[in-house]
């Protein structure tokens, strides 16, 4: 079921209310109907602003949440991406409108079947989906412009921080996953990591290995 333009134009309005006010971002958004990636039960609350279980015992965050981790991460249309954490394959759908080419993985290859599916269906042509421990990166592919991780880790990853370009960003959300976490963005600088804390955030934990079906 498509977005009405009634449903479209409070579920920008609330993005906005919550911080997300950069004007890529927005649109990126708007383009992708977040209801393709809700299924069941659930489908009629796609548009609320909360998160939604999907299968593997994950969820699909909530979208002021996936616009505020955008909008930090701050793509350019040249940026090779790498996101940690497909799920739903929402997130990567939005980075495909903002990025050159996105590469995302998780441990679950459910999901990334489920996902690539809804990229076959809806023409997203730039972004490779693969089943794997996100928890090393993608070595074969680094460096990356921009890392998004979508689980949250006690500290950023090192194979992670490794595939970095310098100059390149990666968003994620720290700390244990029974307590507050913080999203934080790392900068890699010439020199070391410059790192800043965004806001408070829950995420499911990012586990090492794969999952099971």
């Amino acid at each position: 079921m498509a977005m009405s333009p009634e449903a479209k134009m409070q579920f920008l309005f609330t993005l906005r209310s919550k911080g997300v006010t950069e004007a890529r971002t927005l649109q990126a958004m708007e383009k992708v109907d977040r209801g393709d990636f809700v299924k069941g039960i659930f489908a009629e609350r796609a548009y609320e602003d909360m998160p939604l279980p999907i299968a593997c015992g994950q969820t699909i965050s909530q979208p002021s949440v996936v616009g505020l981790m955008t909008q930090a991460l701050n793509v350019q249309p040249r940026d090779k991406v790498l996101e940690v954490g497909t799920g739903s394959g929402y997130q990567a759908a939005i980075l495909s409108q903002l990025a050159r080419r996105v590469y995302t993985v998780d441990r679950y290859p459910r999901l990334v079947r489920e996902a690539q599916s809804i990229f076959d269906r809806s023409g997203i042509v730039n972004i490779t989906a693969m089943s794997t421990d996100g928890s090393f990166g993608l070595p074969d592919q680094a460096p990356f412009d921009r890392i998004l991780v979508t689980a949250a880790a006690e500290d950023p990853p090192g194979p992670l921080l490794a595939q970095l370009k310098t100059g390149g960003i990666m968003v994620l959300p720290v700390g244990q996953s029974d307590a507050v976490q913080s999203l934080i963005k790392v900068t890699r600088l010439e020199q070391g990591f410059d790192y800043e804390e965004l806001r408070a955030v829950r995420f499911v934990p990012l586990v090492e290995g794969m999952g099971q079906e």
